[in-house]
């Protein structure tokens, strides 16, 4: 395996001195109050928001982990990022919600829609979810890139990541996050782009690379009875994570609220649409074709995850090999930046906040700030347990947040949809839906410690995508007979917060927000993952 030339080098510094001097130039702007570091002050366009989407998304665990599903095996899971649709989804029918409210945090929301309690549950619910998805597979997942390329211990290069990006990310805030994010956007699809052309070069193209496959191992719909993704659950249940990471989510709404306009934050959900399309051929494919080089002699690697940086190592030429790099460290540093930023105003806004109402701006700022310390600290502490749960990084991230997205999707989605649910139902979906969720967990952990046969040998053995299915259904249930069953929510509570409530004021408000070409380029985000789910039956 080849190591990097001084050109690399150069390339990946002057990547650091870019980011650093964009960092230093958005700190020198004035916040001074939590609107100001947490959203931006409300003041993003569109390509910003959509580039800062795209940049949270796209972390270190879709450069190990989706190229390890298409080197695995793996390519149903290619589904995920798919999900362009519902980017447009968050935009068109979750936003001018969000925005109208004035919210700072999707538990705010809640708090909106139902009453306090729903809130402080999902902002707890939240953070414990981060814990186990989002810091520590990022963490890993940059751990695995920064030791694979550079040749340094695991836990040192996953150390030195999290205190380097902390760093602007603390003292910057939203505004510092979203900025670098747009820069990093631009570094990670040029360096990542570069790898698929040169790798599908290196097997002949489309048709090389087939060749040197299975037959039909690019197909990724699978029948309906086998054992890892059956068709049907898996349409069902990434359709479910997706709502709930897309449309619901801190981690990516945050980026939306800090639009200047329903206007302005639409449009960049539409580009962040576009922008999502990209990750099927800048990871997946490289993954696919490092296979098909293993496959015949021309490049080894032991575990799925350590192919995409095998493939670069060894295929890509000096200073194009310092620009994947450079990227793969952009797409560490936005997601573990966006998370960071997420739970500083989770436990601020939504925590401290409500327990000490009179709190100086600046000294909330200050707790924020120490929050996201303690909760890094105990995402790199999980990391020792996730590496049991799954053998590949992004099967092990979809089906962790497949056990966390069903309660909270069934209560957004009924809660705007329907003007009968009530915070009763809303709150005991989100208790029953937590505690199912951490039952899930902890029995595939223990699994091998169950009696085959079982009751909890079965629930903890289930196809993560079937189980989550009826969860879902189980959930949207719940909320249904819990709510017919206890009050109706008063008229004035929920005024403007659901469809069949808006005022025509707010319809007519809603409609100027768009034109022809906003529509125009959703459908044609909408065609292309179609177009795509077509084109994958191997």
């Amino acid at each position: 395996m080849q190591g990097f030339a001084t050109l690399d080098w150069i390339v990946i510094g002057g990547y650091f001195v870019l980011i650093a001097a964009l960092a230093a130039w958005v700190m020198t702007r004035k916040q001074q109050t939590t609107e100001d570091y947490f959203l931006a002050g409300r003041n993003i366009g569109w390509f910003v928001v959509g580039a800062s989407i795209f940049a949270s998304n796209i972390g270190s665990e879709h450069v190990v982990g989706l190229a390890g599903a298409g080197a695995g095996g793996k390519i149903p899971m290619l589904i995920y990022e798919l999900h362009a649709w519902l980017v447009i989804t968050l935009g068109w029918v979750f936003l001018p919600f969000y925005i109208r409210s004035g919210v700072f945090t999707m538990p705010e929301f809640l708090e909106r829609r139902f009453n306090s309690s729903t809130r402080w549950f999902l902002s707890v619910f939240s953070l414990i979810a981060y814990v186990l998805t989002k810091i520590s597979v990022t963490v890993y997942a940059g751990g695995i890139v920064i030791s694979s390329i550079l040749h340094i211990d695991f836990w040192f290069g996953a150390l030195m990541t999290v205190i380097l990006t902390g760093i602007y990310t603390i003292l910057g805030g939203m505004r510092a996050v979203v900025y670098t994010e747009a820069l990093q956007t631009v570094v990670l699809v040029i360096g990542a782009g570069t790898l698929t052309f040169i790798g599908l070069d290196s097997v002949g193209g489309w048709e090389g690379m087939k060749q040197s496959l299975e037959p039909g191992y690019l197909n990724m719909w699978r029948p309906a009875t086998d054992p890892d993704f059956p068709w049907p659950s898996l349409v069902i249940t990434s359709t479910v994570v997706g709502l709930w990471y897309w449309c619901t989510d801190q981690y990516i709404v945050q980026r939306v609220l800090a639009a200047k306009n329903i206007k302005e934050g639409r449009r960049g959900t539409i580009f962040g649409g576009f922008l999502k399309l990209l990750p099927v051929f800048l990871f997946l494919i490289p993954g696919v074709v490092a296979l098909a080089l293993k496959n015949r002699g021309e490049l080894s690697w032991d575990s799925p995850d350590q192919a995409f940086a095998a493939l670069l190592m060894n295929k890509m030429p000096a200073g194009l090999r310092g620009l994947v790099a450079a990227g793969l460290l952009a797409a560490l540093m936005s997601s573990l930046a966006s998370v960071f930023n997420s739970c500083s105003t989770l436990f601020t806004v939504d925590v401290y906040k409500k327990l000490k109402p009179e709190t100086p701006e600046k000294d909330l700022l200050r707790i924020g700030r120490i929050a996201t310390a303690i909760v890094v600290v105990l995402g790199i502490a999980w990391i020792p347990i996730m590496q049991n749960i799954s053998g590949v990084l992004y099967e092990y991230l979809q089906s962790v947040q497949s056990y966390i997205a069903p309660p909270i999707t069934a209560v957004f989605l009924l809660g705007i949809f329907y003007s009968r649910i009530n915070s009763k139902g809303a709150l005991i979906t989100l208790i029953v839906g937590m505690a199912v969720a951490f039952i899930r967990i902890g029995l595939e952990l223990a699994i091998n410690s169950l009696e085959p046969g079982s009751i909890l040998y079965i629930i903890g053995n289930t196809n993560f995508l079937t189980f989550a299915a009826w969860f879902f259904l189980f959930c949207v249930i719940l909320c249904l007979v819990v709510s017919w069953l206890t009050p109706a929510p008063l008229p004035e509570q929920i005024q403007g917060l659901t469809f069949s409530t808006l005022s025509a004021e707010q319809k007519l408000t809603n409609r100027a927000s768009y034109n022809f070409w906003d529509i125009a380029f959703s459908l044609i985000v909408i065609a292309i993952v179609a177009y795509v789910m077509i084109s994958f039956t191997g």
